[in-house]
């Protein structure tokens, strides 16, 4: 999700850009705002990444559950000589 973040990251660059070429005031309102987009922008990725771990940790669950049954055929194959 580095593509958002970077986005972001963009946008908050040329807000400050923005904010010093009109006068420098606007810099009060620019840093607060930037702030905020990447605190969002962190919140959503750590989220997504939260979700993405647990999603993993339950399909590894999900496997050690299921026994494998093999039939006699695979029995008679699986025998190394």
């Amino acid at each position: 999700m580095w593509s958002f973040s970077s986005i972001v990251g963009a946008f908050g660059l040329a807000l400050i850009a923005m904010s010093f070429a009109f006068a420098g005031g606007a810099v009060i309102v620019a840093i607060p705002v930037v702030f905020v987009a990447l605190a969002v922008a962190a919140f959503l990725d750590l989220n997504r990444r939260r979700k993405q771990a647990k999603s993993i940790h339950e399909h590894r669950e999900q496997a050690k559950a299921e026994s494998v049954e093999f039939t006699e055929r695979d029995q008679q194959t699986l025998v190394s000589e």
